[in-house]
């Protein structure tokens, strides 16, 4: 038992089966009969489809069917749609227009899906959608959000004019406007928060088979969740949720990008019961730069007032997210409700007032990436602290711990929103401060500058807010052969779900850990889940398991009155065990599982321990944290090097904590791909995607990381039983601006006072220059 404690460092259960080659991911399906599809997808960014011809293609050797969008309009399908419609801060409605599964009349981004090929082999569905013919007249194109709203910009759709999706607001713009009136000093920055595209290890796809018989859909499909698909797929084929069964096996990584139904999965639902036999669609990596839901894209502009203390008294925000062609499932809700709820961050804003401008451009669709707006909005933040800082010439580190909001405050509700149960941020900020010898920075600046290179110091404070579902589900079932199955509303993708379950489990029922299985991903089984996405899944699922096993261990009681003969309320359970109590005649819940389930075999009154509970979840959760970086910049290459990061994260209680060590240094290495080498890149003329491989597209690659150094103060959380906060977004969310704010500390002798992401060698280069040519 002590090896699945609660705060045990537990190595992963689920890495011995996925180390083996025993995990079973999308790919590895492969049904009887089962054909293969490809997408015929736009070469434009904009233009009118004026003729398909279709007749080629389906004289290919191989090819069973080619699919165009007047084939499923035909059929009744309908688009997708946004699941969050926007109300504009004049009271009308924002734009929600249509997403067909394939273009009718025009396309909007480059990879739109116009037809949808079916063969027996991959390569002969190849072939025939080579030989598919679409006729264009193209148009003019508009990729920059910060011009799409420009008189003359090139229309994305014809009933959302200047391209505005929605112009939505939050909070006291009066009382903010009136507190920037008296302040001492007001900071203004404008920042770009860069595209990025996912990434994820595993492309998307998807296996689809139509029972006839049953008029009953089944879709194998890598998800984040499979209810959400299945609700929206039941949606588009005009049909109950009962016709669809989503069953999504292993999956290699997401990040927020494979929660969403896509055109695919329609397709193949439409494909395969059009021809009668399963058909599968797996992207290739180049086909996921253009069909995946990319992440970020927004331009802002932040002002922070000041007061002659140095106290923060007012934020006020402009930003312009950029939304794509289409709205993606929850694509307005990410810069507004999910990104505004953090604006406050830790300090103790009198007022905050945010407006944000969604708008369309002829680009993939941008939804949710890991931090789903958290992200963008602390970057802001921690980007302004730091300029006013040297504005007003007080160290970074005393102007943040003198705004932060006081322990003693606690809950302490914010102007945007939010209402944080718990948090010692000057706690974590001095901890982080001494774990990284923050006093003794400028020996260190010293040295690198006798080789030649300016060393920066930088830090973030950052303040997550977790998202999600309202409730989630856990079943606990004693399985004929000993084992203990728990079912579970959440999706893993490589977080380590199965572990803390397991522990949670172990812990509360006293099973030991080795005798339970973690079951996911079946919307048969799994009537109803939340799934993975927005830090959520511990503190949600969590306290349905908890939930859930309260309930085993009353059935428990009751059988164990039954099976010892005597009365429920005599009957104590501890450490796995039933007992009389005051005597020493007693029962292991395991061996009472298993004699109820002998009784009812024999026809016999028994009770059973098996539960299912869905456990309302009440509120969000506030991990937070600090995270501080130590660079050097070559000046002659404008080459940033890594030399160290640390994090000191209140994440709440750690039920595991190598498993949020090893999701915290996951978030940091996105979030620094992000500052310095990832972006998604557009031709502003011909829409054409510029970094459309990993040729163009640069990842961090481990030598770009030192060790990360993550130490996590407990601080627990008091909305939840199990004290936790939430920790898979928390390294994304801080490390961006950290890594930002160290590479301008470095470059500030220089004269360089602002850059935006990512800080390539060019970028940095051309600061410097730009800098030393400005001071002659």
């Amino acid at each position: 038992m002590t090896k699945f404690g609660l705060a045990q460092p537990v190595r992963r259960v689920e890495d011995p089966r996925l180390l083996k080659g025993a995990g079973r991911y999308t790919d590895d399906i492969v049904l009887p009969g089962m054909l293969h599809g490809v997408v015929v997808r736009s070469p434009h960014a904009a233009a009118r489809i004026t003729a398909i011809d279709t007749a080629a293609a389906v004289a290919v050797a191989g090819v069973v069917a080619v699919f165009t969008g007047a084939d499923l309009a035909a059929a009744g399908v309908d688009p997708l749609y946004s699941a969050v419609p926007m109300t504009n801060r004049d009271g009308s409605a924002g734009a929600n227009p249509p997403h067909p599964a394939l273009a009718q009349g025009f396309v909007r981004h480059v990879g739109d899906p116009v037809a949808f090929v079916v063969a027996e082999t991959l390569a002969a569905a190849r072939d025939g959608a080579e030989a598919v013919a679409v006729s264009y007249q193209q148009m003019p194109a508009i990729t920059d959000p910060a011009r799409a709203m420009d008189e003359g910009a090139a229309q994305v759709w014809a009933d959302a004019p200047h391209n505005l999706a929605f112009d939505w607001e939050v909070g006291d713009r009066a009382a903010t406007e009136a507190l920037f009136a008296r302040a001492h000093h007001v900071t203004r920055l404008t920042v770009i928060n860069n595209r990025v595209v996912a990434s994820s290890i595993e492309t998307r796809g998807a296996v689809a088979a139509y029972d006839a018989a049953a008029g009953r859909w089944t879709l194998w499909a890598n998800t984040q969740g499979g209810w959400l698909v299945k609700e929206s797929l039941a949606a588009a084929f005009r049909t109950e949720q009962a016709s669809f069964r989503i069953v999504t096996p292993d999956v290699g990584g997401a990040f927020g990008m494979k929660i969403f139904p896509y055109p695919e999965h329609v397709c193949l639902a439409f494909a395969a019961r059009a021809v009668g036999r399963p058909v599968k669609w797996l992207a290739e990596r180049a086909e996921s730069f253009l069909s995946d839901t990319h992440g970020r894209d927004n331009v802002t502009l932040g002002e922070l007032a000041v007061d002659g203390d140095g106290r923060f008294l007012a934020l006020r925000t402009r930003n312009i997210a950029n939304m794509g062609a289409y709205l993606s499932t929850y694509a307005p809700f990410i810069p507004t409700f999910a990104g505004t709820i953090v604006l406050a961050s830790v300090y103790g804003f009198r007022s905050v007032y945010a407006n944000v401008l969604g708008v369309f451009t002829h680009t993939v669709p941008v939804d949710a990436y890991r931090g789903a707006g958290r992200p963008e909005s602390n970057y802001l933040v921690e980007r302004l602290v730091d300029q006013a800082a040297r504005d007003l010439g007080i160290d970074r580190v005393e102007l943040r711990r003198r705004n932060m909001v006081a322990p003693s405050a606690m809950p302490w509700q914010t102007p945007v929103g939010g209402r944080y149960d718990s948090g010692e941020f000057v706690r974590v900020l001095d901890a982080a401060a001494a774990k990284m010898d923050w006093s003794a920075f400028r020996a260190r600046r010293a040295l690198s500058a006798r080789h030649g290179l300016r060393r920066g110091i930088g830090l973030a404070y950052y303040l997550e807010a977790t998202g999600g579902s309202n409730s989630e589900r856990a079943e606990i079932v004693f399985a004929e052969d000993g084992f203990v199955d728990v079912y579970v509303g959440t999706q893993s993708s490589g977080q380590g779900h199965e572990t803390a379950y397991v522990q949670l489990t172990a812990d509360r029922l006293g099973i030991p850990g080795e005798q339970i299985r973690i079951h996911q991903g079946d919307t048969d089984r799994i009537p109803v889940g939340g799934g993975t996405g927005g830090a959520r899944s511990l503190y949600s699922e969590g306290q349905a398991i908890l939930l859930t096993a309260r309930s085993v261990i009353d059935k428990g009681r009751q059988a164990a009155s039954e099976a010892l003969e005597a009365a429920a309320a005599d009957i104590v359970f501890e450490a796995g065990r039933f007992t009389i109590a005051g005597t020493d005649r007693g029962i292991d819940i395991l061996s009472l599982a298993a004699t109820q389930r002998a009784r009812r075999a024999r026809g016999e009154e028994a009770t059973l321990l098996d539960a299912a509970e869905v456990a309302a979840i009440d509120a969000h959760t506030y991990p937070n944290g600090c995270h501080m970086a130590e660079v050097e910049v070559d000046p002659e290459t404008g080459v940033v090097q890594l030399l160290r990061y640390i994090v000191v994260d209140d994440v709440g209680r750690a039920i595991n904590p190598l498993i949020v060590r090893g999701q915290v240094q996951g978030g940091v290495a996105q979030g620094f791909g992000q500052a310095v080498r990832e972006q998604a890149v557009y031709d502003p003329d011909s829409g054409q995607l510029l970094s459309g491989s990993f040729m163009d597209y640069a990842l961090p690659r481990a030598d770009d990381l030192p060790d990360i150094e993550v130490e996590l103060l407990e601080i627990p959380c008091t909305t939840n039983p199990l004290g936790v906060k939430g920790a898979g977004e928390a390294g994304a969310v801080g490390s961006p601006p950290a890594v930002m704010n160290a590479i301008l500390d470095a470059l500030a002798e220089a004269g360089v006072a602002d850059l935006d992401m990512p800080a390539t060698p060019e970028k940095v280069w051309k600061a410097i220059a730009a800098a030393e040519a400005t001071s002659l």
